[in-house]
């Protein structure tokens, strides 16, 4: 029987409008909480006070309340002598004034001319008419609105409506969000999972957008991938909230179940989108509720969200989306992309002299990391190609411009002391932090000739010299005035499953013999090193079965190793540690890191440098194993030494 295929490409614009048209008829329904628990809730009538706030002459010093014609006159040299009791009350800050009196004097400016007669006071200077007094409705008065329909409440609102004697706020119900994850393959959080099974996180992803954008987040068991089963659990969301998101199933898999299930009970109004990430979605309605089938994938997972869900919340709530701020930037690469669909793209930002340089992270829909390390987003219009090198884009920012502007940008060789470094910059009080991005080290010398990074890691061998690094940058950046600061000196080798099955001992061993290689990517250091060393051992690449297969940071080819599909890759010590392969010793190598002068003196280099100096630093990495951080931070090299 031939399995239909419903994907459709519609245009987002065209999606959002046939969605919001169907989602938008609903309304919420109000409701009234304690006002004292109303803060982040939104005003569905406008609130006016019950009383006058004071609702009684009050005092506003600390002092004695008299009646002012009693001073008026009163100098240093003549002054008014009143009684305690009498035509002058002492009365504390917040106190009701007393019957027939009009004004306050403090108590600093009060004397007693007689020891022996406490109750005779005496006046030096005038009091005016309500002076330090609080009248009555000073603040708010009664009948006054306080706050109008559709408000965001703010903690001080909350403070002016108990003043305005309101005790209860009339607001909209907070939009409720049901959440069912889909999948055999599920497992929920608290267990690691076995092979073919999947952590469940993207409901939890889902509920903690959805509590952000002031909705109720209601999560559903997971449903296995059975339609009648499906079909129950979405009857019983739709009957019980406001909106349901269906985590996953929403292609024309063998497994996808959500259109089917969808047509059975409502109305699907579009399947698939012409956006990436995100293209398969199902944008439905069961009885008026709005149904969105949401991908998978979690970076296109997030994007629905982002597109669909936040500004259905926030419409619902009589609110505007925030808006991010956008700054223009200059991309950093050549990209790529499709006329079939609006692009949603990855990137990290810094700041070069006096522009915005925007660096693409990875763009598949299952990087959840590009999610974590994104320092903002761009789109690419369905109608062009991508992006060229240089090209001026616009940014929306997913951080602060200022942190944004604060951070140092690396470019280059994947080392995981990198990640240390930035933790540690975070944990001062600078404001500095750490970008770094893995595109090799000659991918990061490429980013320094173009200005697009502060500095560059890297780790290349010279065939010709058998040195590191400073012929690959007196080669390709002879303009720049460069500093080559030394990081690590680390192990690099071979690693291998467990027990070393193979009985794998050295680069020989690979060629012939049928065992899977796992390679690093063209311009990595890494790779580089391991075709001088073929070279120089008179091996053939063609005989080493893998290596075109490619990864681009030194985790991810032990990660391989570690699951089975791969029987070696070449790599640092750490990274076999960390992900518990064994490890073949080949060399050990220079990790450096190459920066322009003028960054080298930046207060920014001067931060980071103090850190890699610091016995906490070295502590940290070496303890990963593998490195040798005695020489860190010295300068290995300038470009404009004689």
């Amino acid at each position: 029987m031939e399995r239909k295929i419903y994907l459709t490409n519609t245009p987002l614009e065209k999606a959002s409008e046939l969605f919001w048209s169907a989602a938008l008829k609903n309304e919420m329904s109000v409701e009234d909480v304690p006002t004292a628990k109303a803060a982040g809730r939104i005003t569905a009538t406008p609130h006016f006070a019950r009383i006058s706030s004071p609702h009684y002459h009050a005092s506003a010093m600390d002092g004695v309340a008299v009646n002012s014609r009693d001073t008026f006159g009163a100098t240093t040299t003549s002054p008014r002598h009143l009684i305690l009791g009498e035509n002058v009350f002492y009365i504390d800050t917040g106190g009701v004034l007393p019957q027939g009196c009009d004004a306050v004097i403090m108590i600093e400016d009060i004397y007693f001319p007689k020891e022996d007669n406490p109750d005779l006071l005496e006046i030096r200077e005038p009091a005016t008419p309500w002076q330090h007094v609080r009248s009555i409705g000073e603040d708010i008065v009664a009948s006054e609105m306080i706050l109008p329909s559709f408000h965001y409440i703010r903690p001080f609102d909350v403070g002016a409506l108990l003043n305005g004697g309101i005790f209860e706020a009339n607001v909209l119900k907070k939009p409720v969000v049901a959440l069912v994850p889909t999948g055999i393959e599920l497992i929920s959080p608290g267990t690691l999972p076995a092979a073919g099974e999947i952590i469940e996180s993207n409901s939890y992803t889902f509920a903690a957008a959805v509590e952000g954008w002031g909705g109720v987040a209601v999560r559903y068991p997971v449903v296995k991938d059975d339609t009648k089963e499906l079909e129950r659990a979405v009857k019983q969301a739709a009957a019980e909230s406001d909106l349901v998101l269906i985590s996953a199933g929403s292609s024309a898999g063998r497994r996808d179940h959500t259109f089917t299930v969808l047509n059975n009970l409502g109305k699907v109004l579009v399947h698939g989108v012409a956006i990436r990430p995100g293209k398969p979605v199902i944008l439905g309605e069961i009885d008026s509720i709005p149904v969105i089938g949401v991908p998978g994938y979690p970076v296109a997972a997030y994007m629905i969200l982002e597109l669909f869900v936040k500004p259905l919340l926030y419409r619902w709530q009589k609110q505007n989306s925030p808006e991010r701020e956008v700054l223009p930037a200059r991309s950093s690469r050549l990209v790529l992309s499709s006329l079939k669909e609006r692009e949603f793209l990855r990137l990290k930002v810094g700041k070069l002299e006096d522009e915005f340089v925007a660096t693409p992270l990875p763009r598949g829909s299952g990087v959840s990391m590009s999610l974590v390390q994104a320092d903002g987003l761009t789109s690419i219009l369905q109608d062009k190609e991508g992006l060229e090198v240089g090209e001026e884009i616009e940014v929306e920012l997913w951080r602060d411009r200022d942190k944004v502007e604060n951070t140092i940008v690396c470019l280059g060789s994947h080392d995981l002391s990198l990640d240390i470094l930035a933790d540690h910059l975070r944990r001062r009080e600078s404001g500095y932090a750490l970008s770094s991005a893995h595109v090799g080290s000659m991918g990061g010398i490429m980013a320094l000739k173009r200005g697009e990074t502060h500095m560059a890691g890297v780790h290349l061998l010279d065939e010709e010299s058998g040195t590191y690094n400073v012929p690959y940058l007196q080669r390709f950046l002879p303009e720049l005035d460069l500093v080559l600061i030394h990081l690590a000196l680390r192990d690099l080798g071979l690693m291998v499953p467990p027990g070393n099955p193979r009985g794998i001992s050295g680069l020989k061993d690979l060629c012939g013999t049928g065992l899977v290689f796992i390679n690093r990517q063209k311009g990595a250091g890494t790779r580089l090193f391991l075709d001088y060393k073929l070279k120089e051992q008179g091996l053939d690449v063609k005989d080493i079965s893998g290596y075109e297969r490619e990864e681009f940071n030194h985790l991810a080819v032990a990660a391989a190793v570690a699951a089975g599909s791969a029987d070696a890759g070449l790599g640092i010590e750490a990274a076999a540690k960390a992900l518990g392969v064994d490890f073949i010793p080949l060399a050990q190598e220079f990790y450096e890191l190459a920066m322009t002068a003028s960054f080298y003196n930046s207060s920014r280099c001067r931060e980071m440098l103090d850190i890699i100096v610091s016995a906490s630093f070295r502590e940290a990495v070496e303890k990963m194993g593998g490195y040798d951080l005695q020489k860190s931070g010295e300068i290995v090299w300038r470009s404009n030494d004689k």
